[in-house]
């Protein structure tokens, strides 16, 4: 959803609504997006800094909606090895300045499925307080995004080892 104009028909069907990240600067788009009572996944955009993100939620909660959970998925990188450079960094730096839940989206951050689980590994490590992986039922066969996709025994195996990961961090 890029225009202002869908947000009520996409608030009146979804649970959810989420920003991706292009239109994470569609202040437009924010603000409609404030004035729905939906919950708003907002991911940082490719070129973002954590305060031009944070700034983006303050859009919406401008609005009146507080429900606003920020989704970091990987800044623009040089280097063609994974998609995009996965900030780990802004995990903790944004949860200094914000109140707001974050998540990590480790496989569009990598674009491989062969390195998700270590980047979700890494984001429960430094504090995300959830991750967002793909996991269609065939990742051979999915349209979009099926190179970077677990499949759903992957995905249970991955979800027991962040449960150990995260109980053995937190009290």
């Amino acid at each position: 959803m890029t225009d202002p104009r869908d947000v009520e028909m996409v608030a009146s069907y979804a649970d959810m609504v989420r920003i991706g990240t292009r239109n994470m600067s569609n202040h437009a788009l924010l603000r409609e997006v404030g004035r729905q009572p939906r919950p708003v996944l907002l991911k940082r955009g490719r070129a973002a800094t954590i305060e031009e993100w944070v700034d983006a939620a303050e859009y919406v909660h401008s609005e009146g909606n507080s429900a606003i959970v920020l989704v970091e998925r990987g800044i623009r990188g040089f280097d063609p090895a994974a998609r995009n450079t996965l900030d780990l960094a802004a995990v903790p730096l944004a949860k200094q300045i914000t109140h707001l839940p974050l998540m990590v989206d480790p496989s569009h951050a990598a674009g491989r499925k062969d390195i998700v689980p270590a980047l979700a590994r890494a984001a429960v490590a430094v504090g995300a307080d959830g991750v967002l992986i793909d996991v269609p039922p065939t990742p051979e066969t999915a349209l979009v995004d099926g190179a970077q996709a677990l499949t759903p025994p992957e995905f249970a195996q991955l979800m027991d080892e962040l449960r150990r990961i995260a109980r053995a961090l937190r009290p």
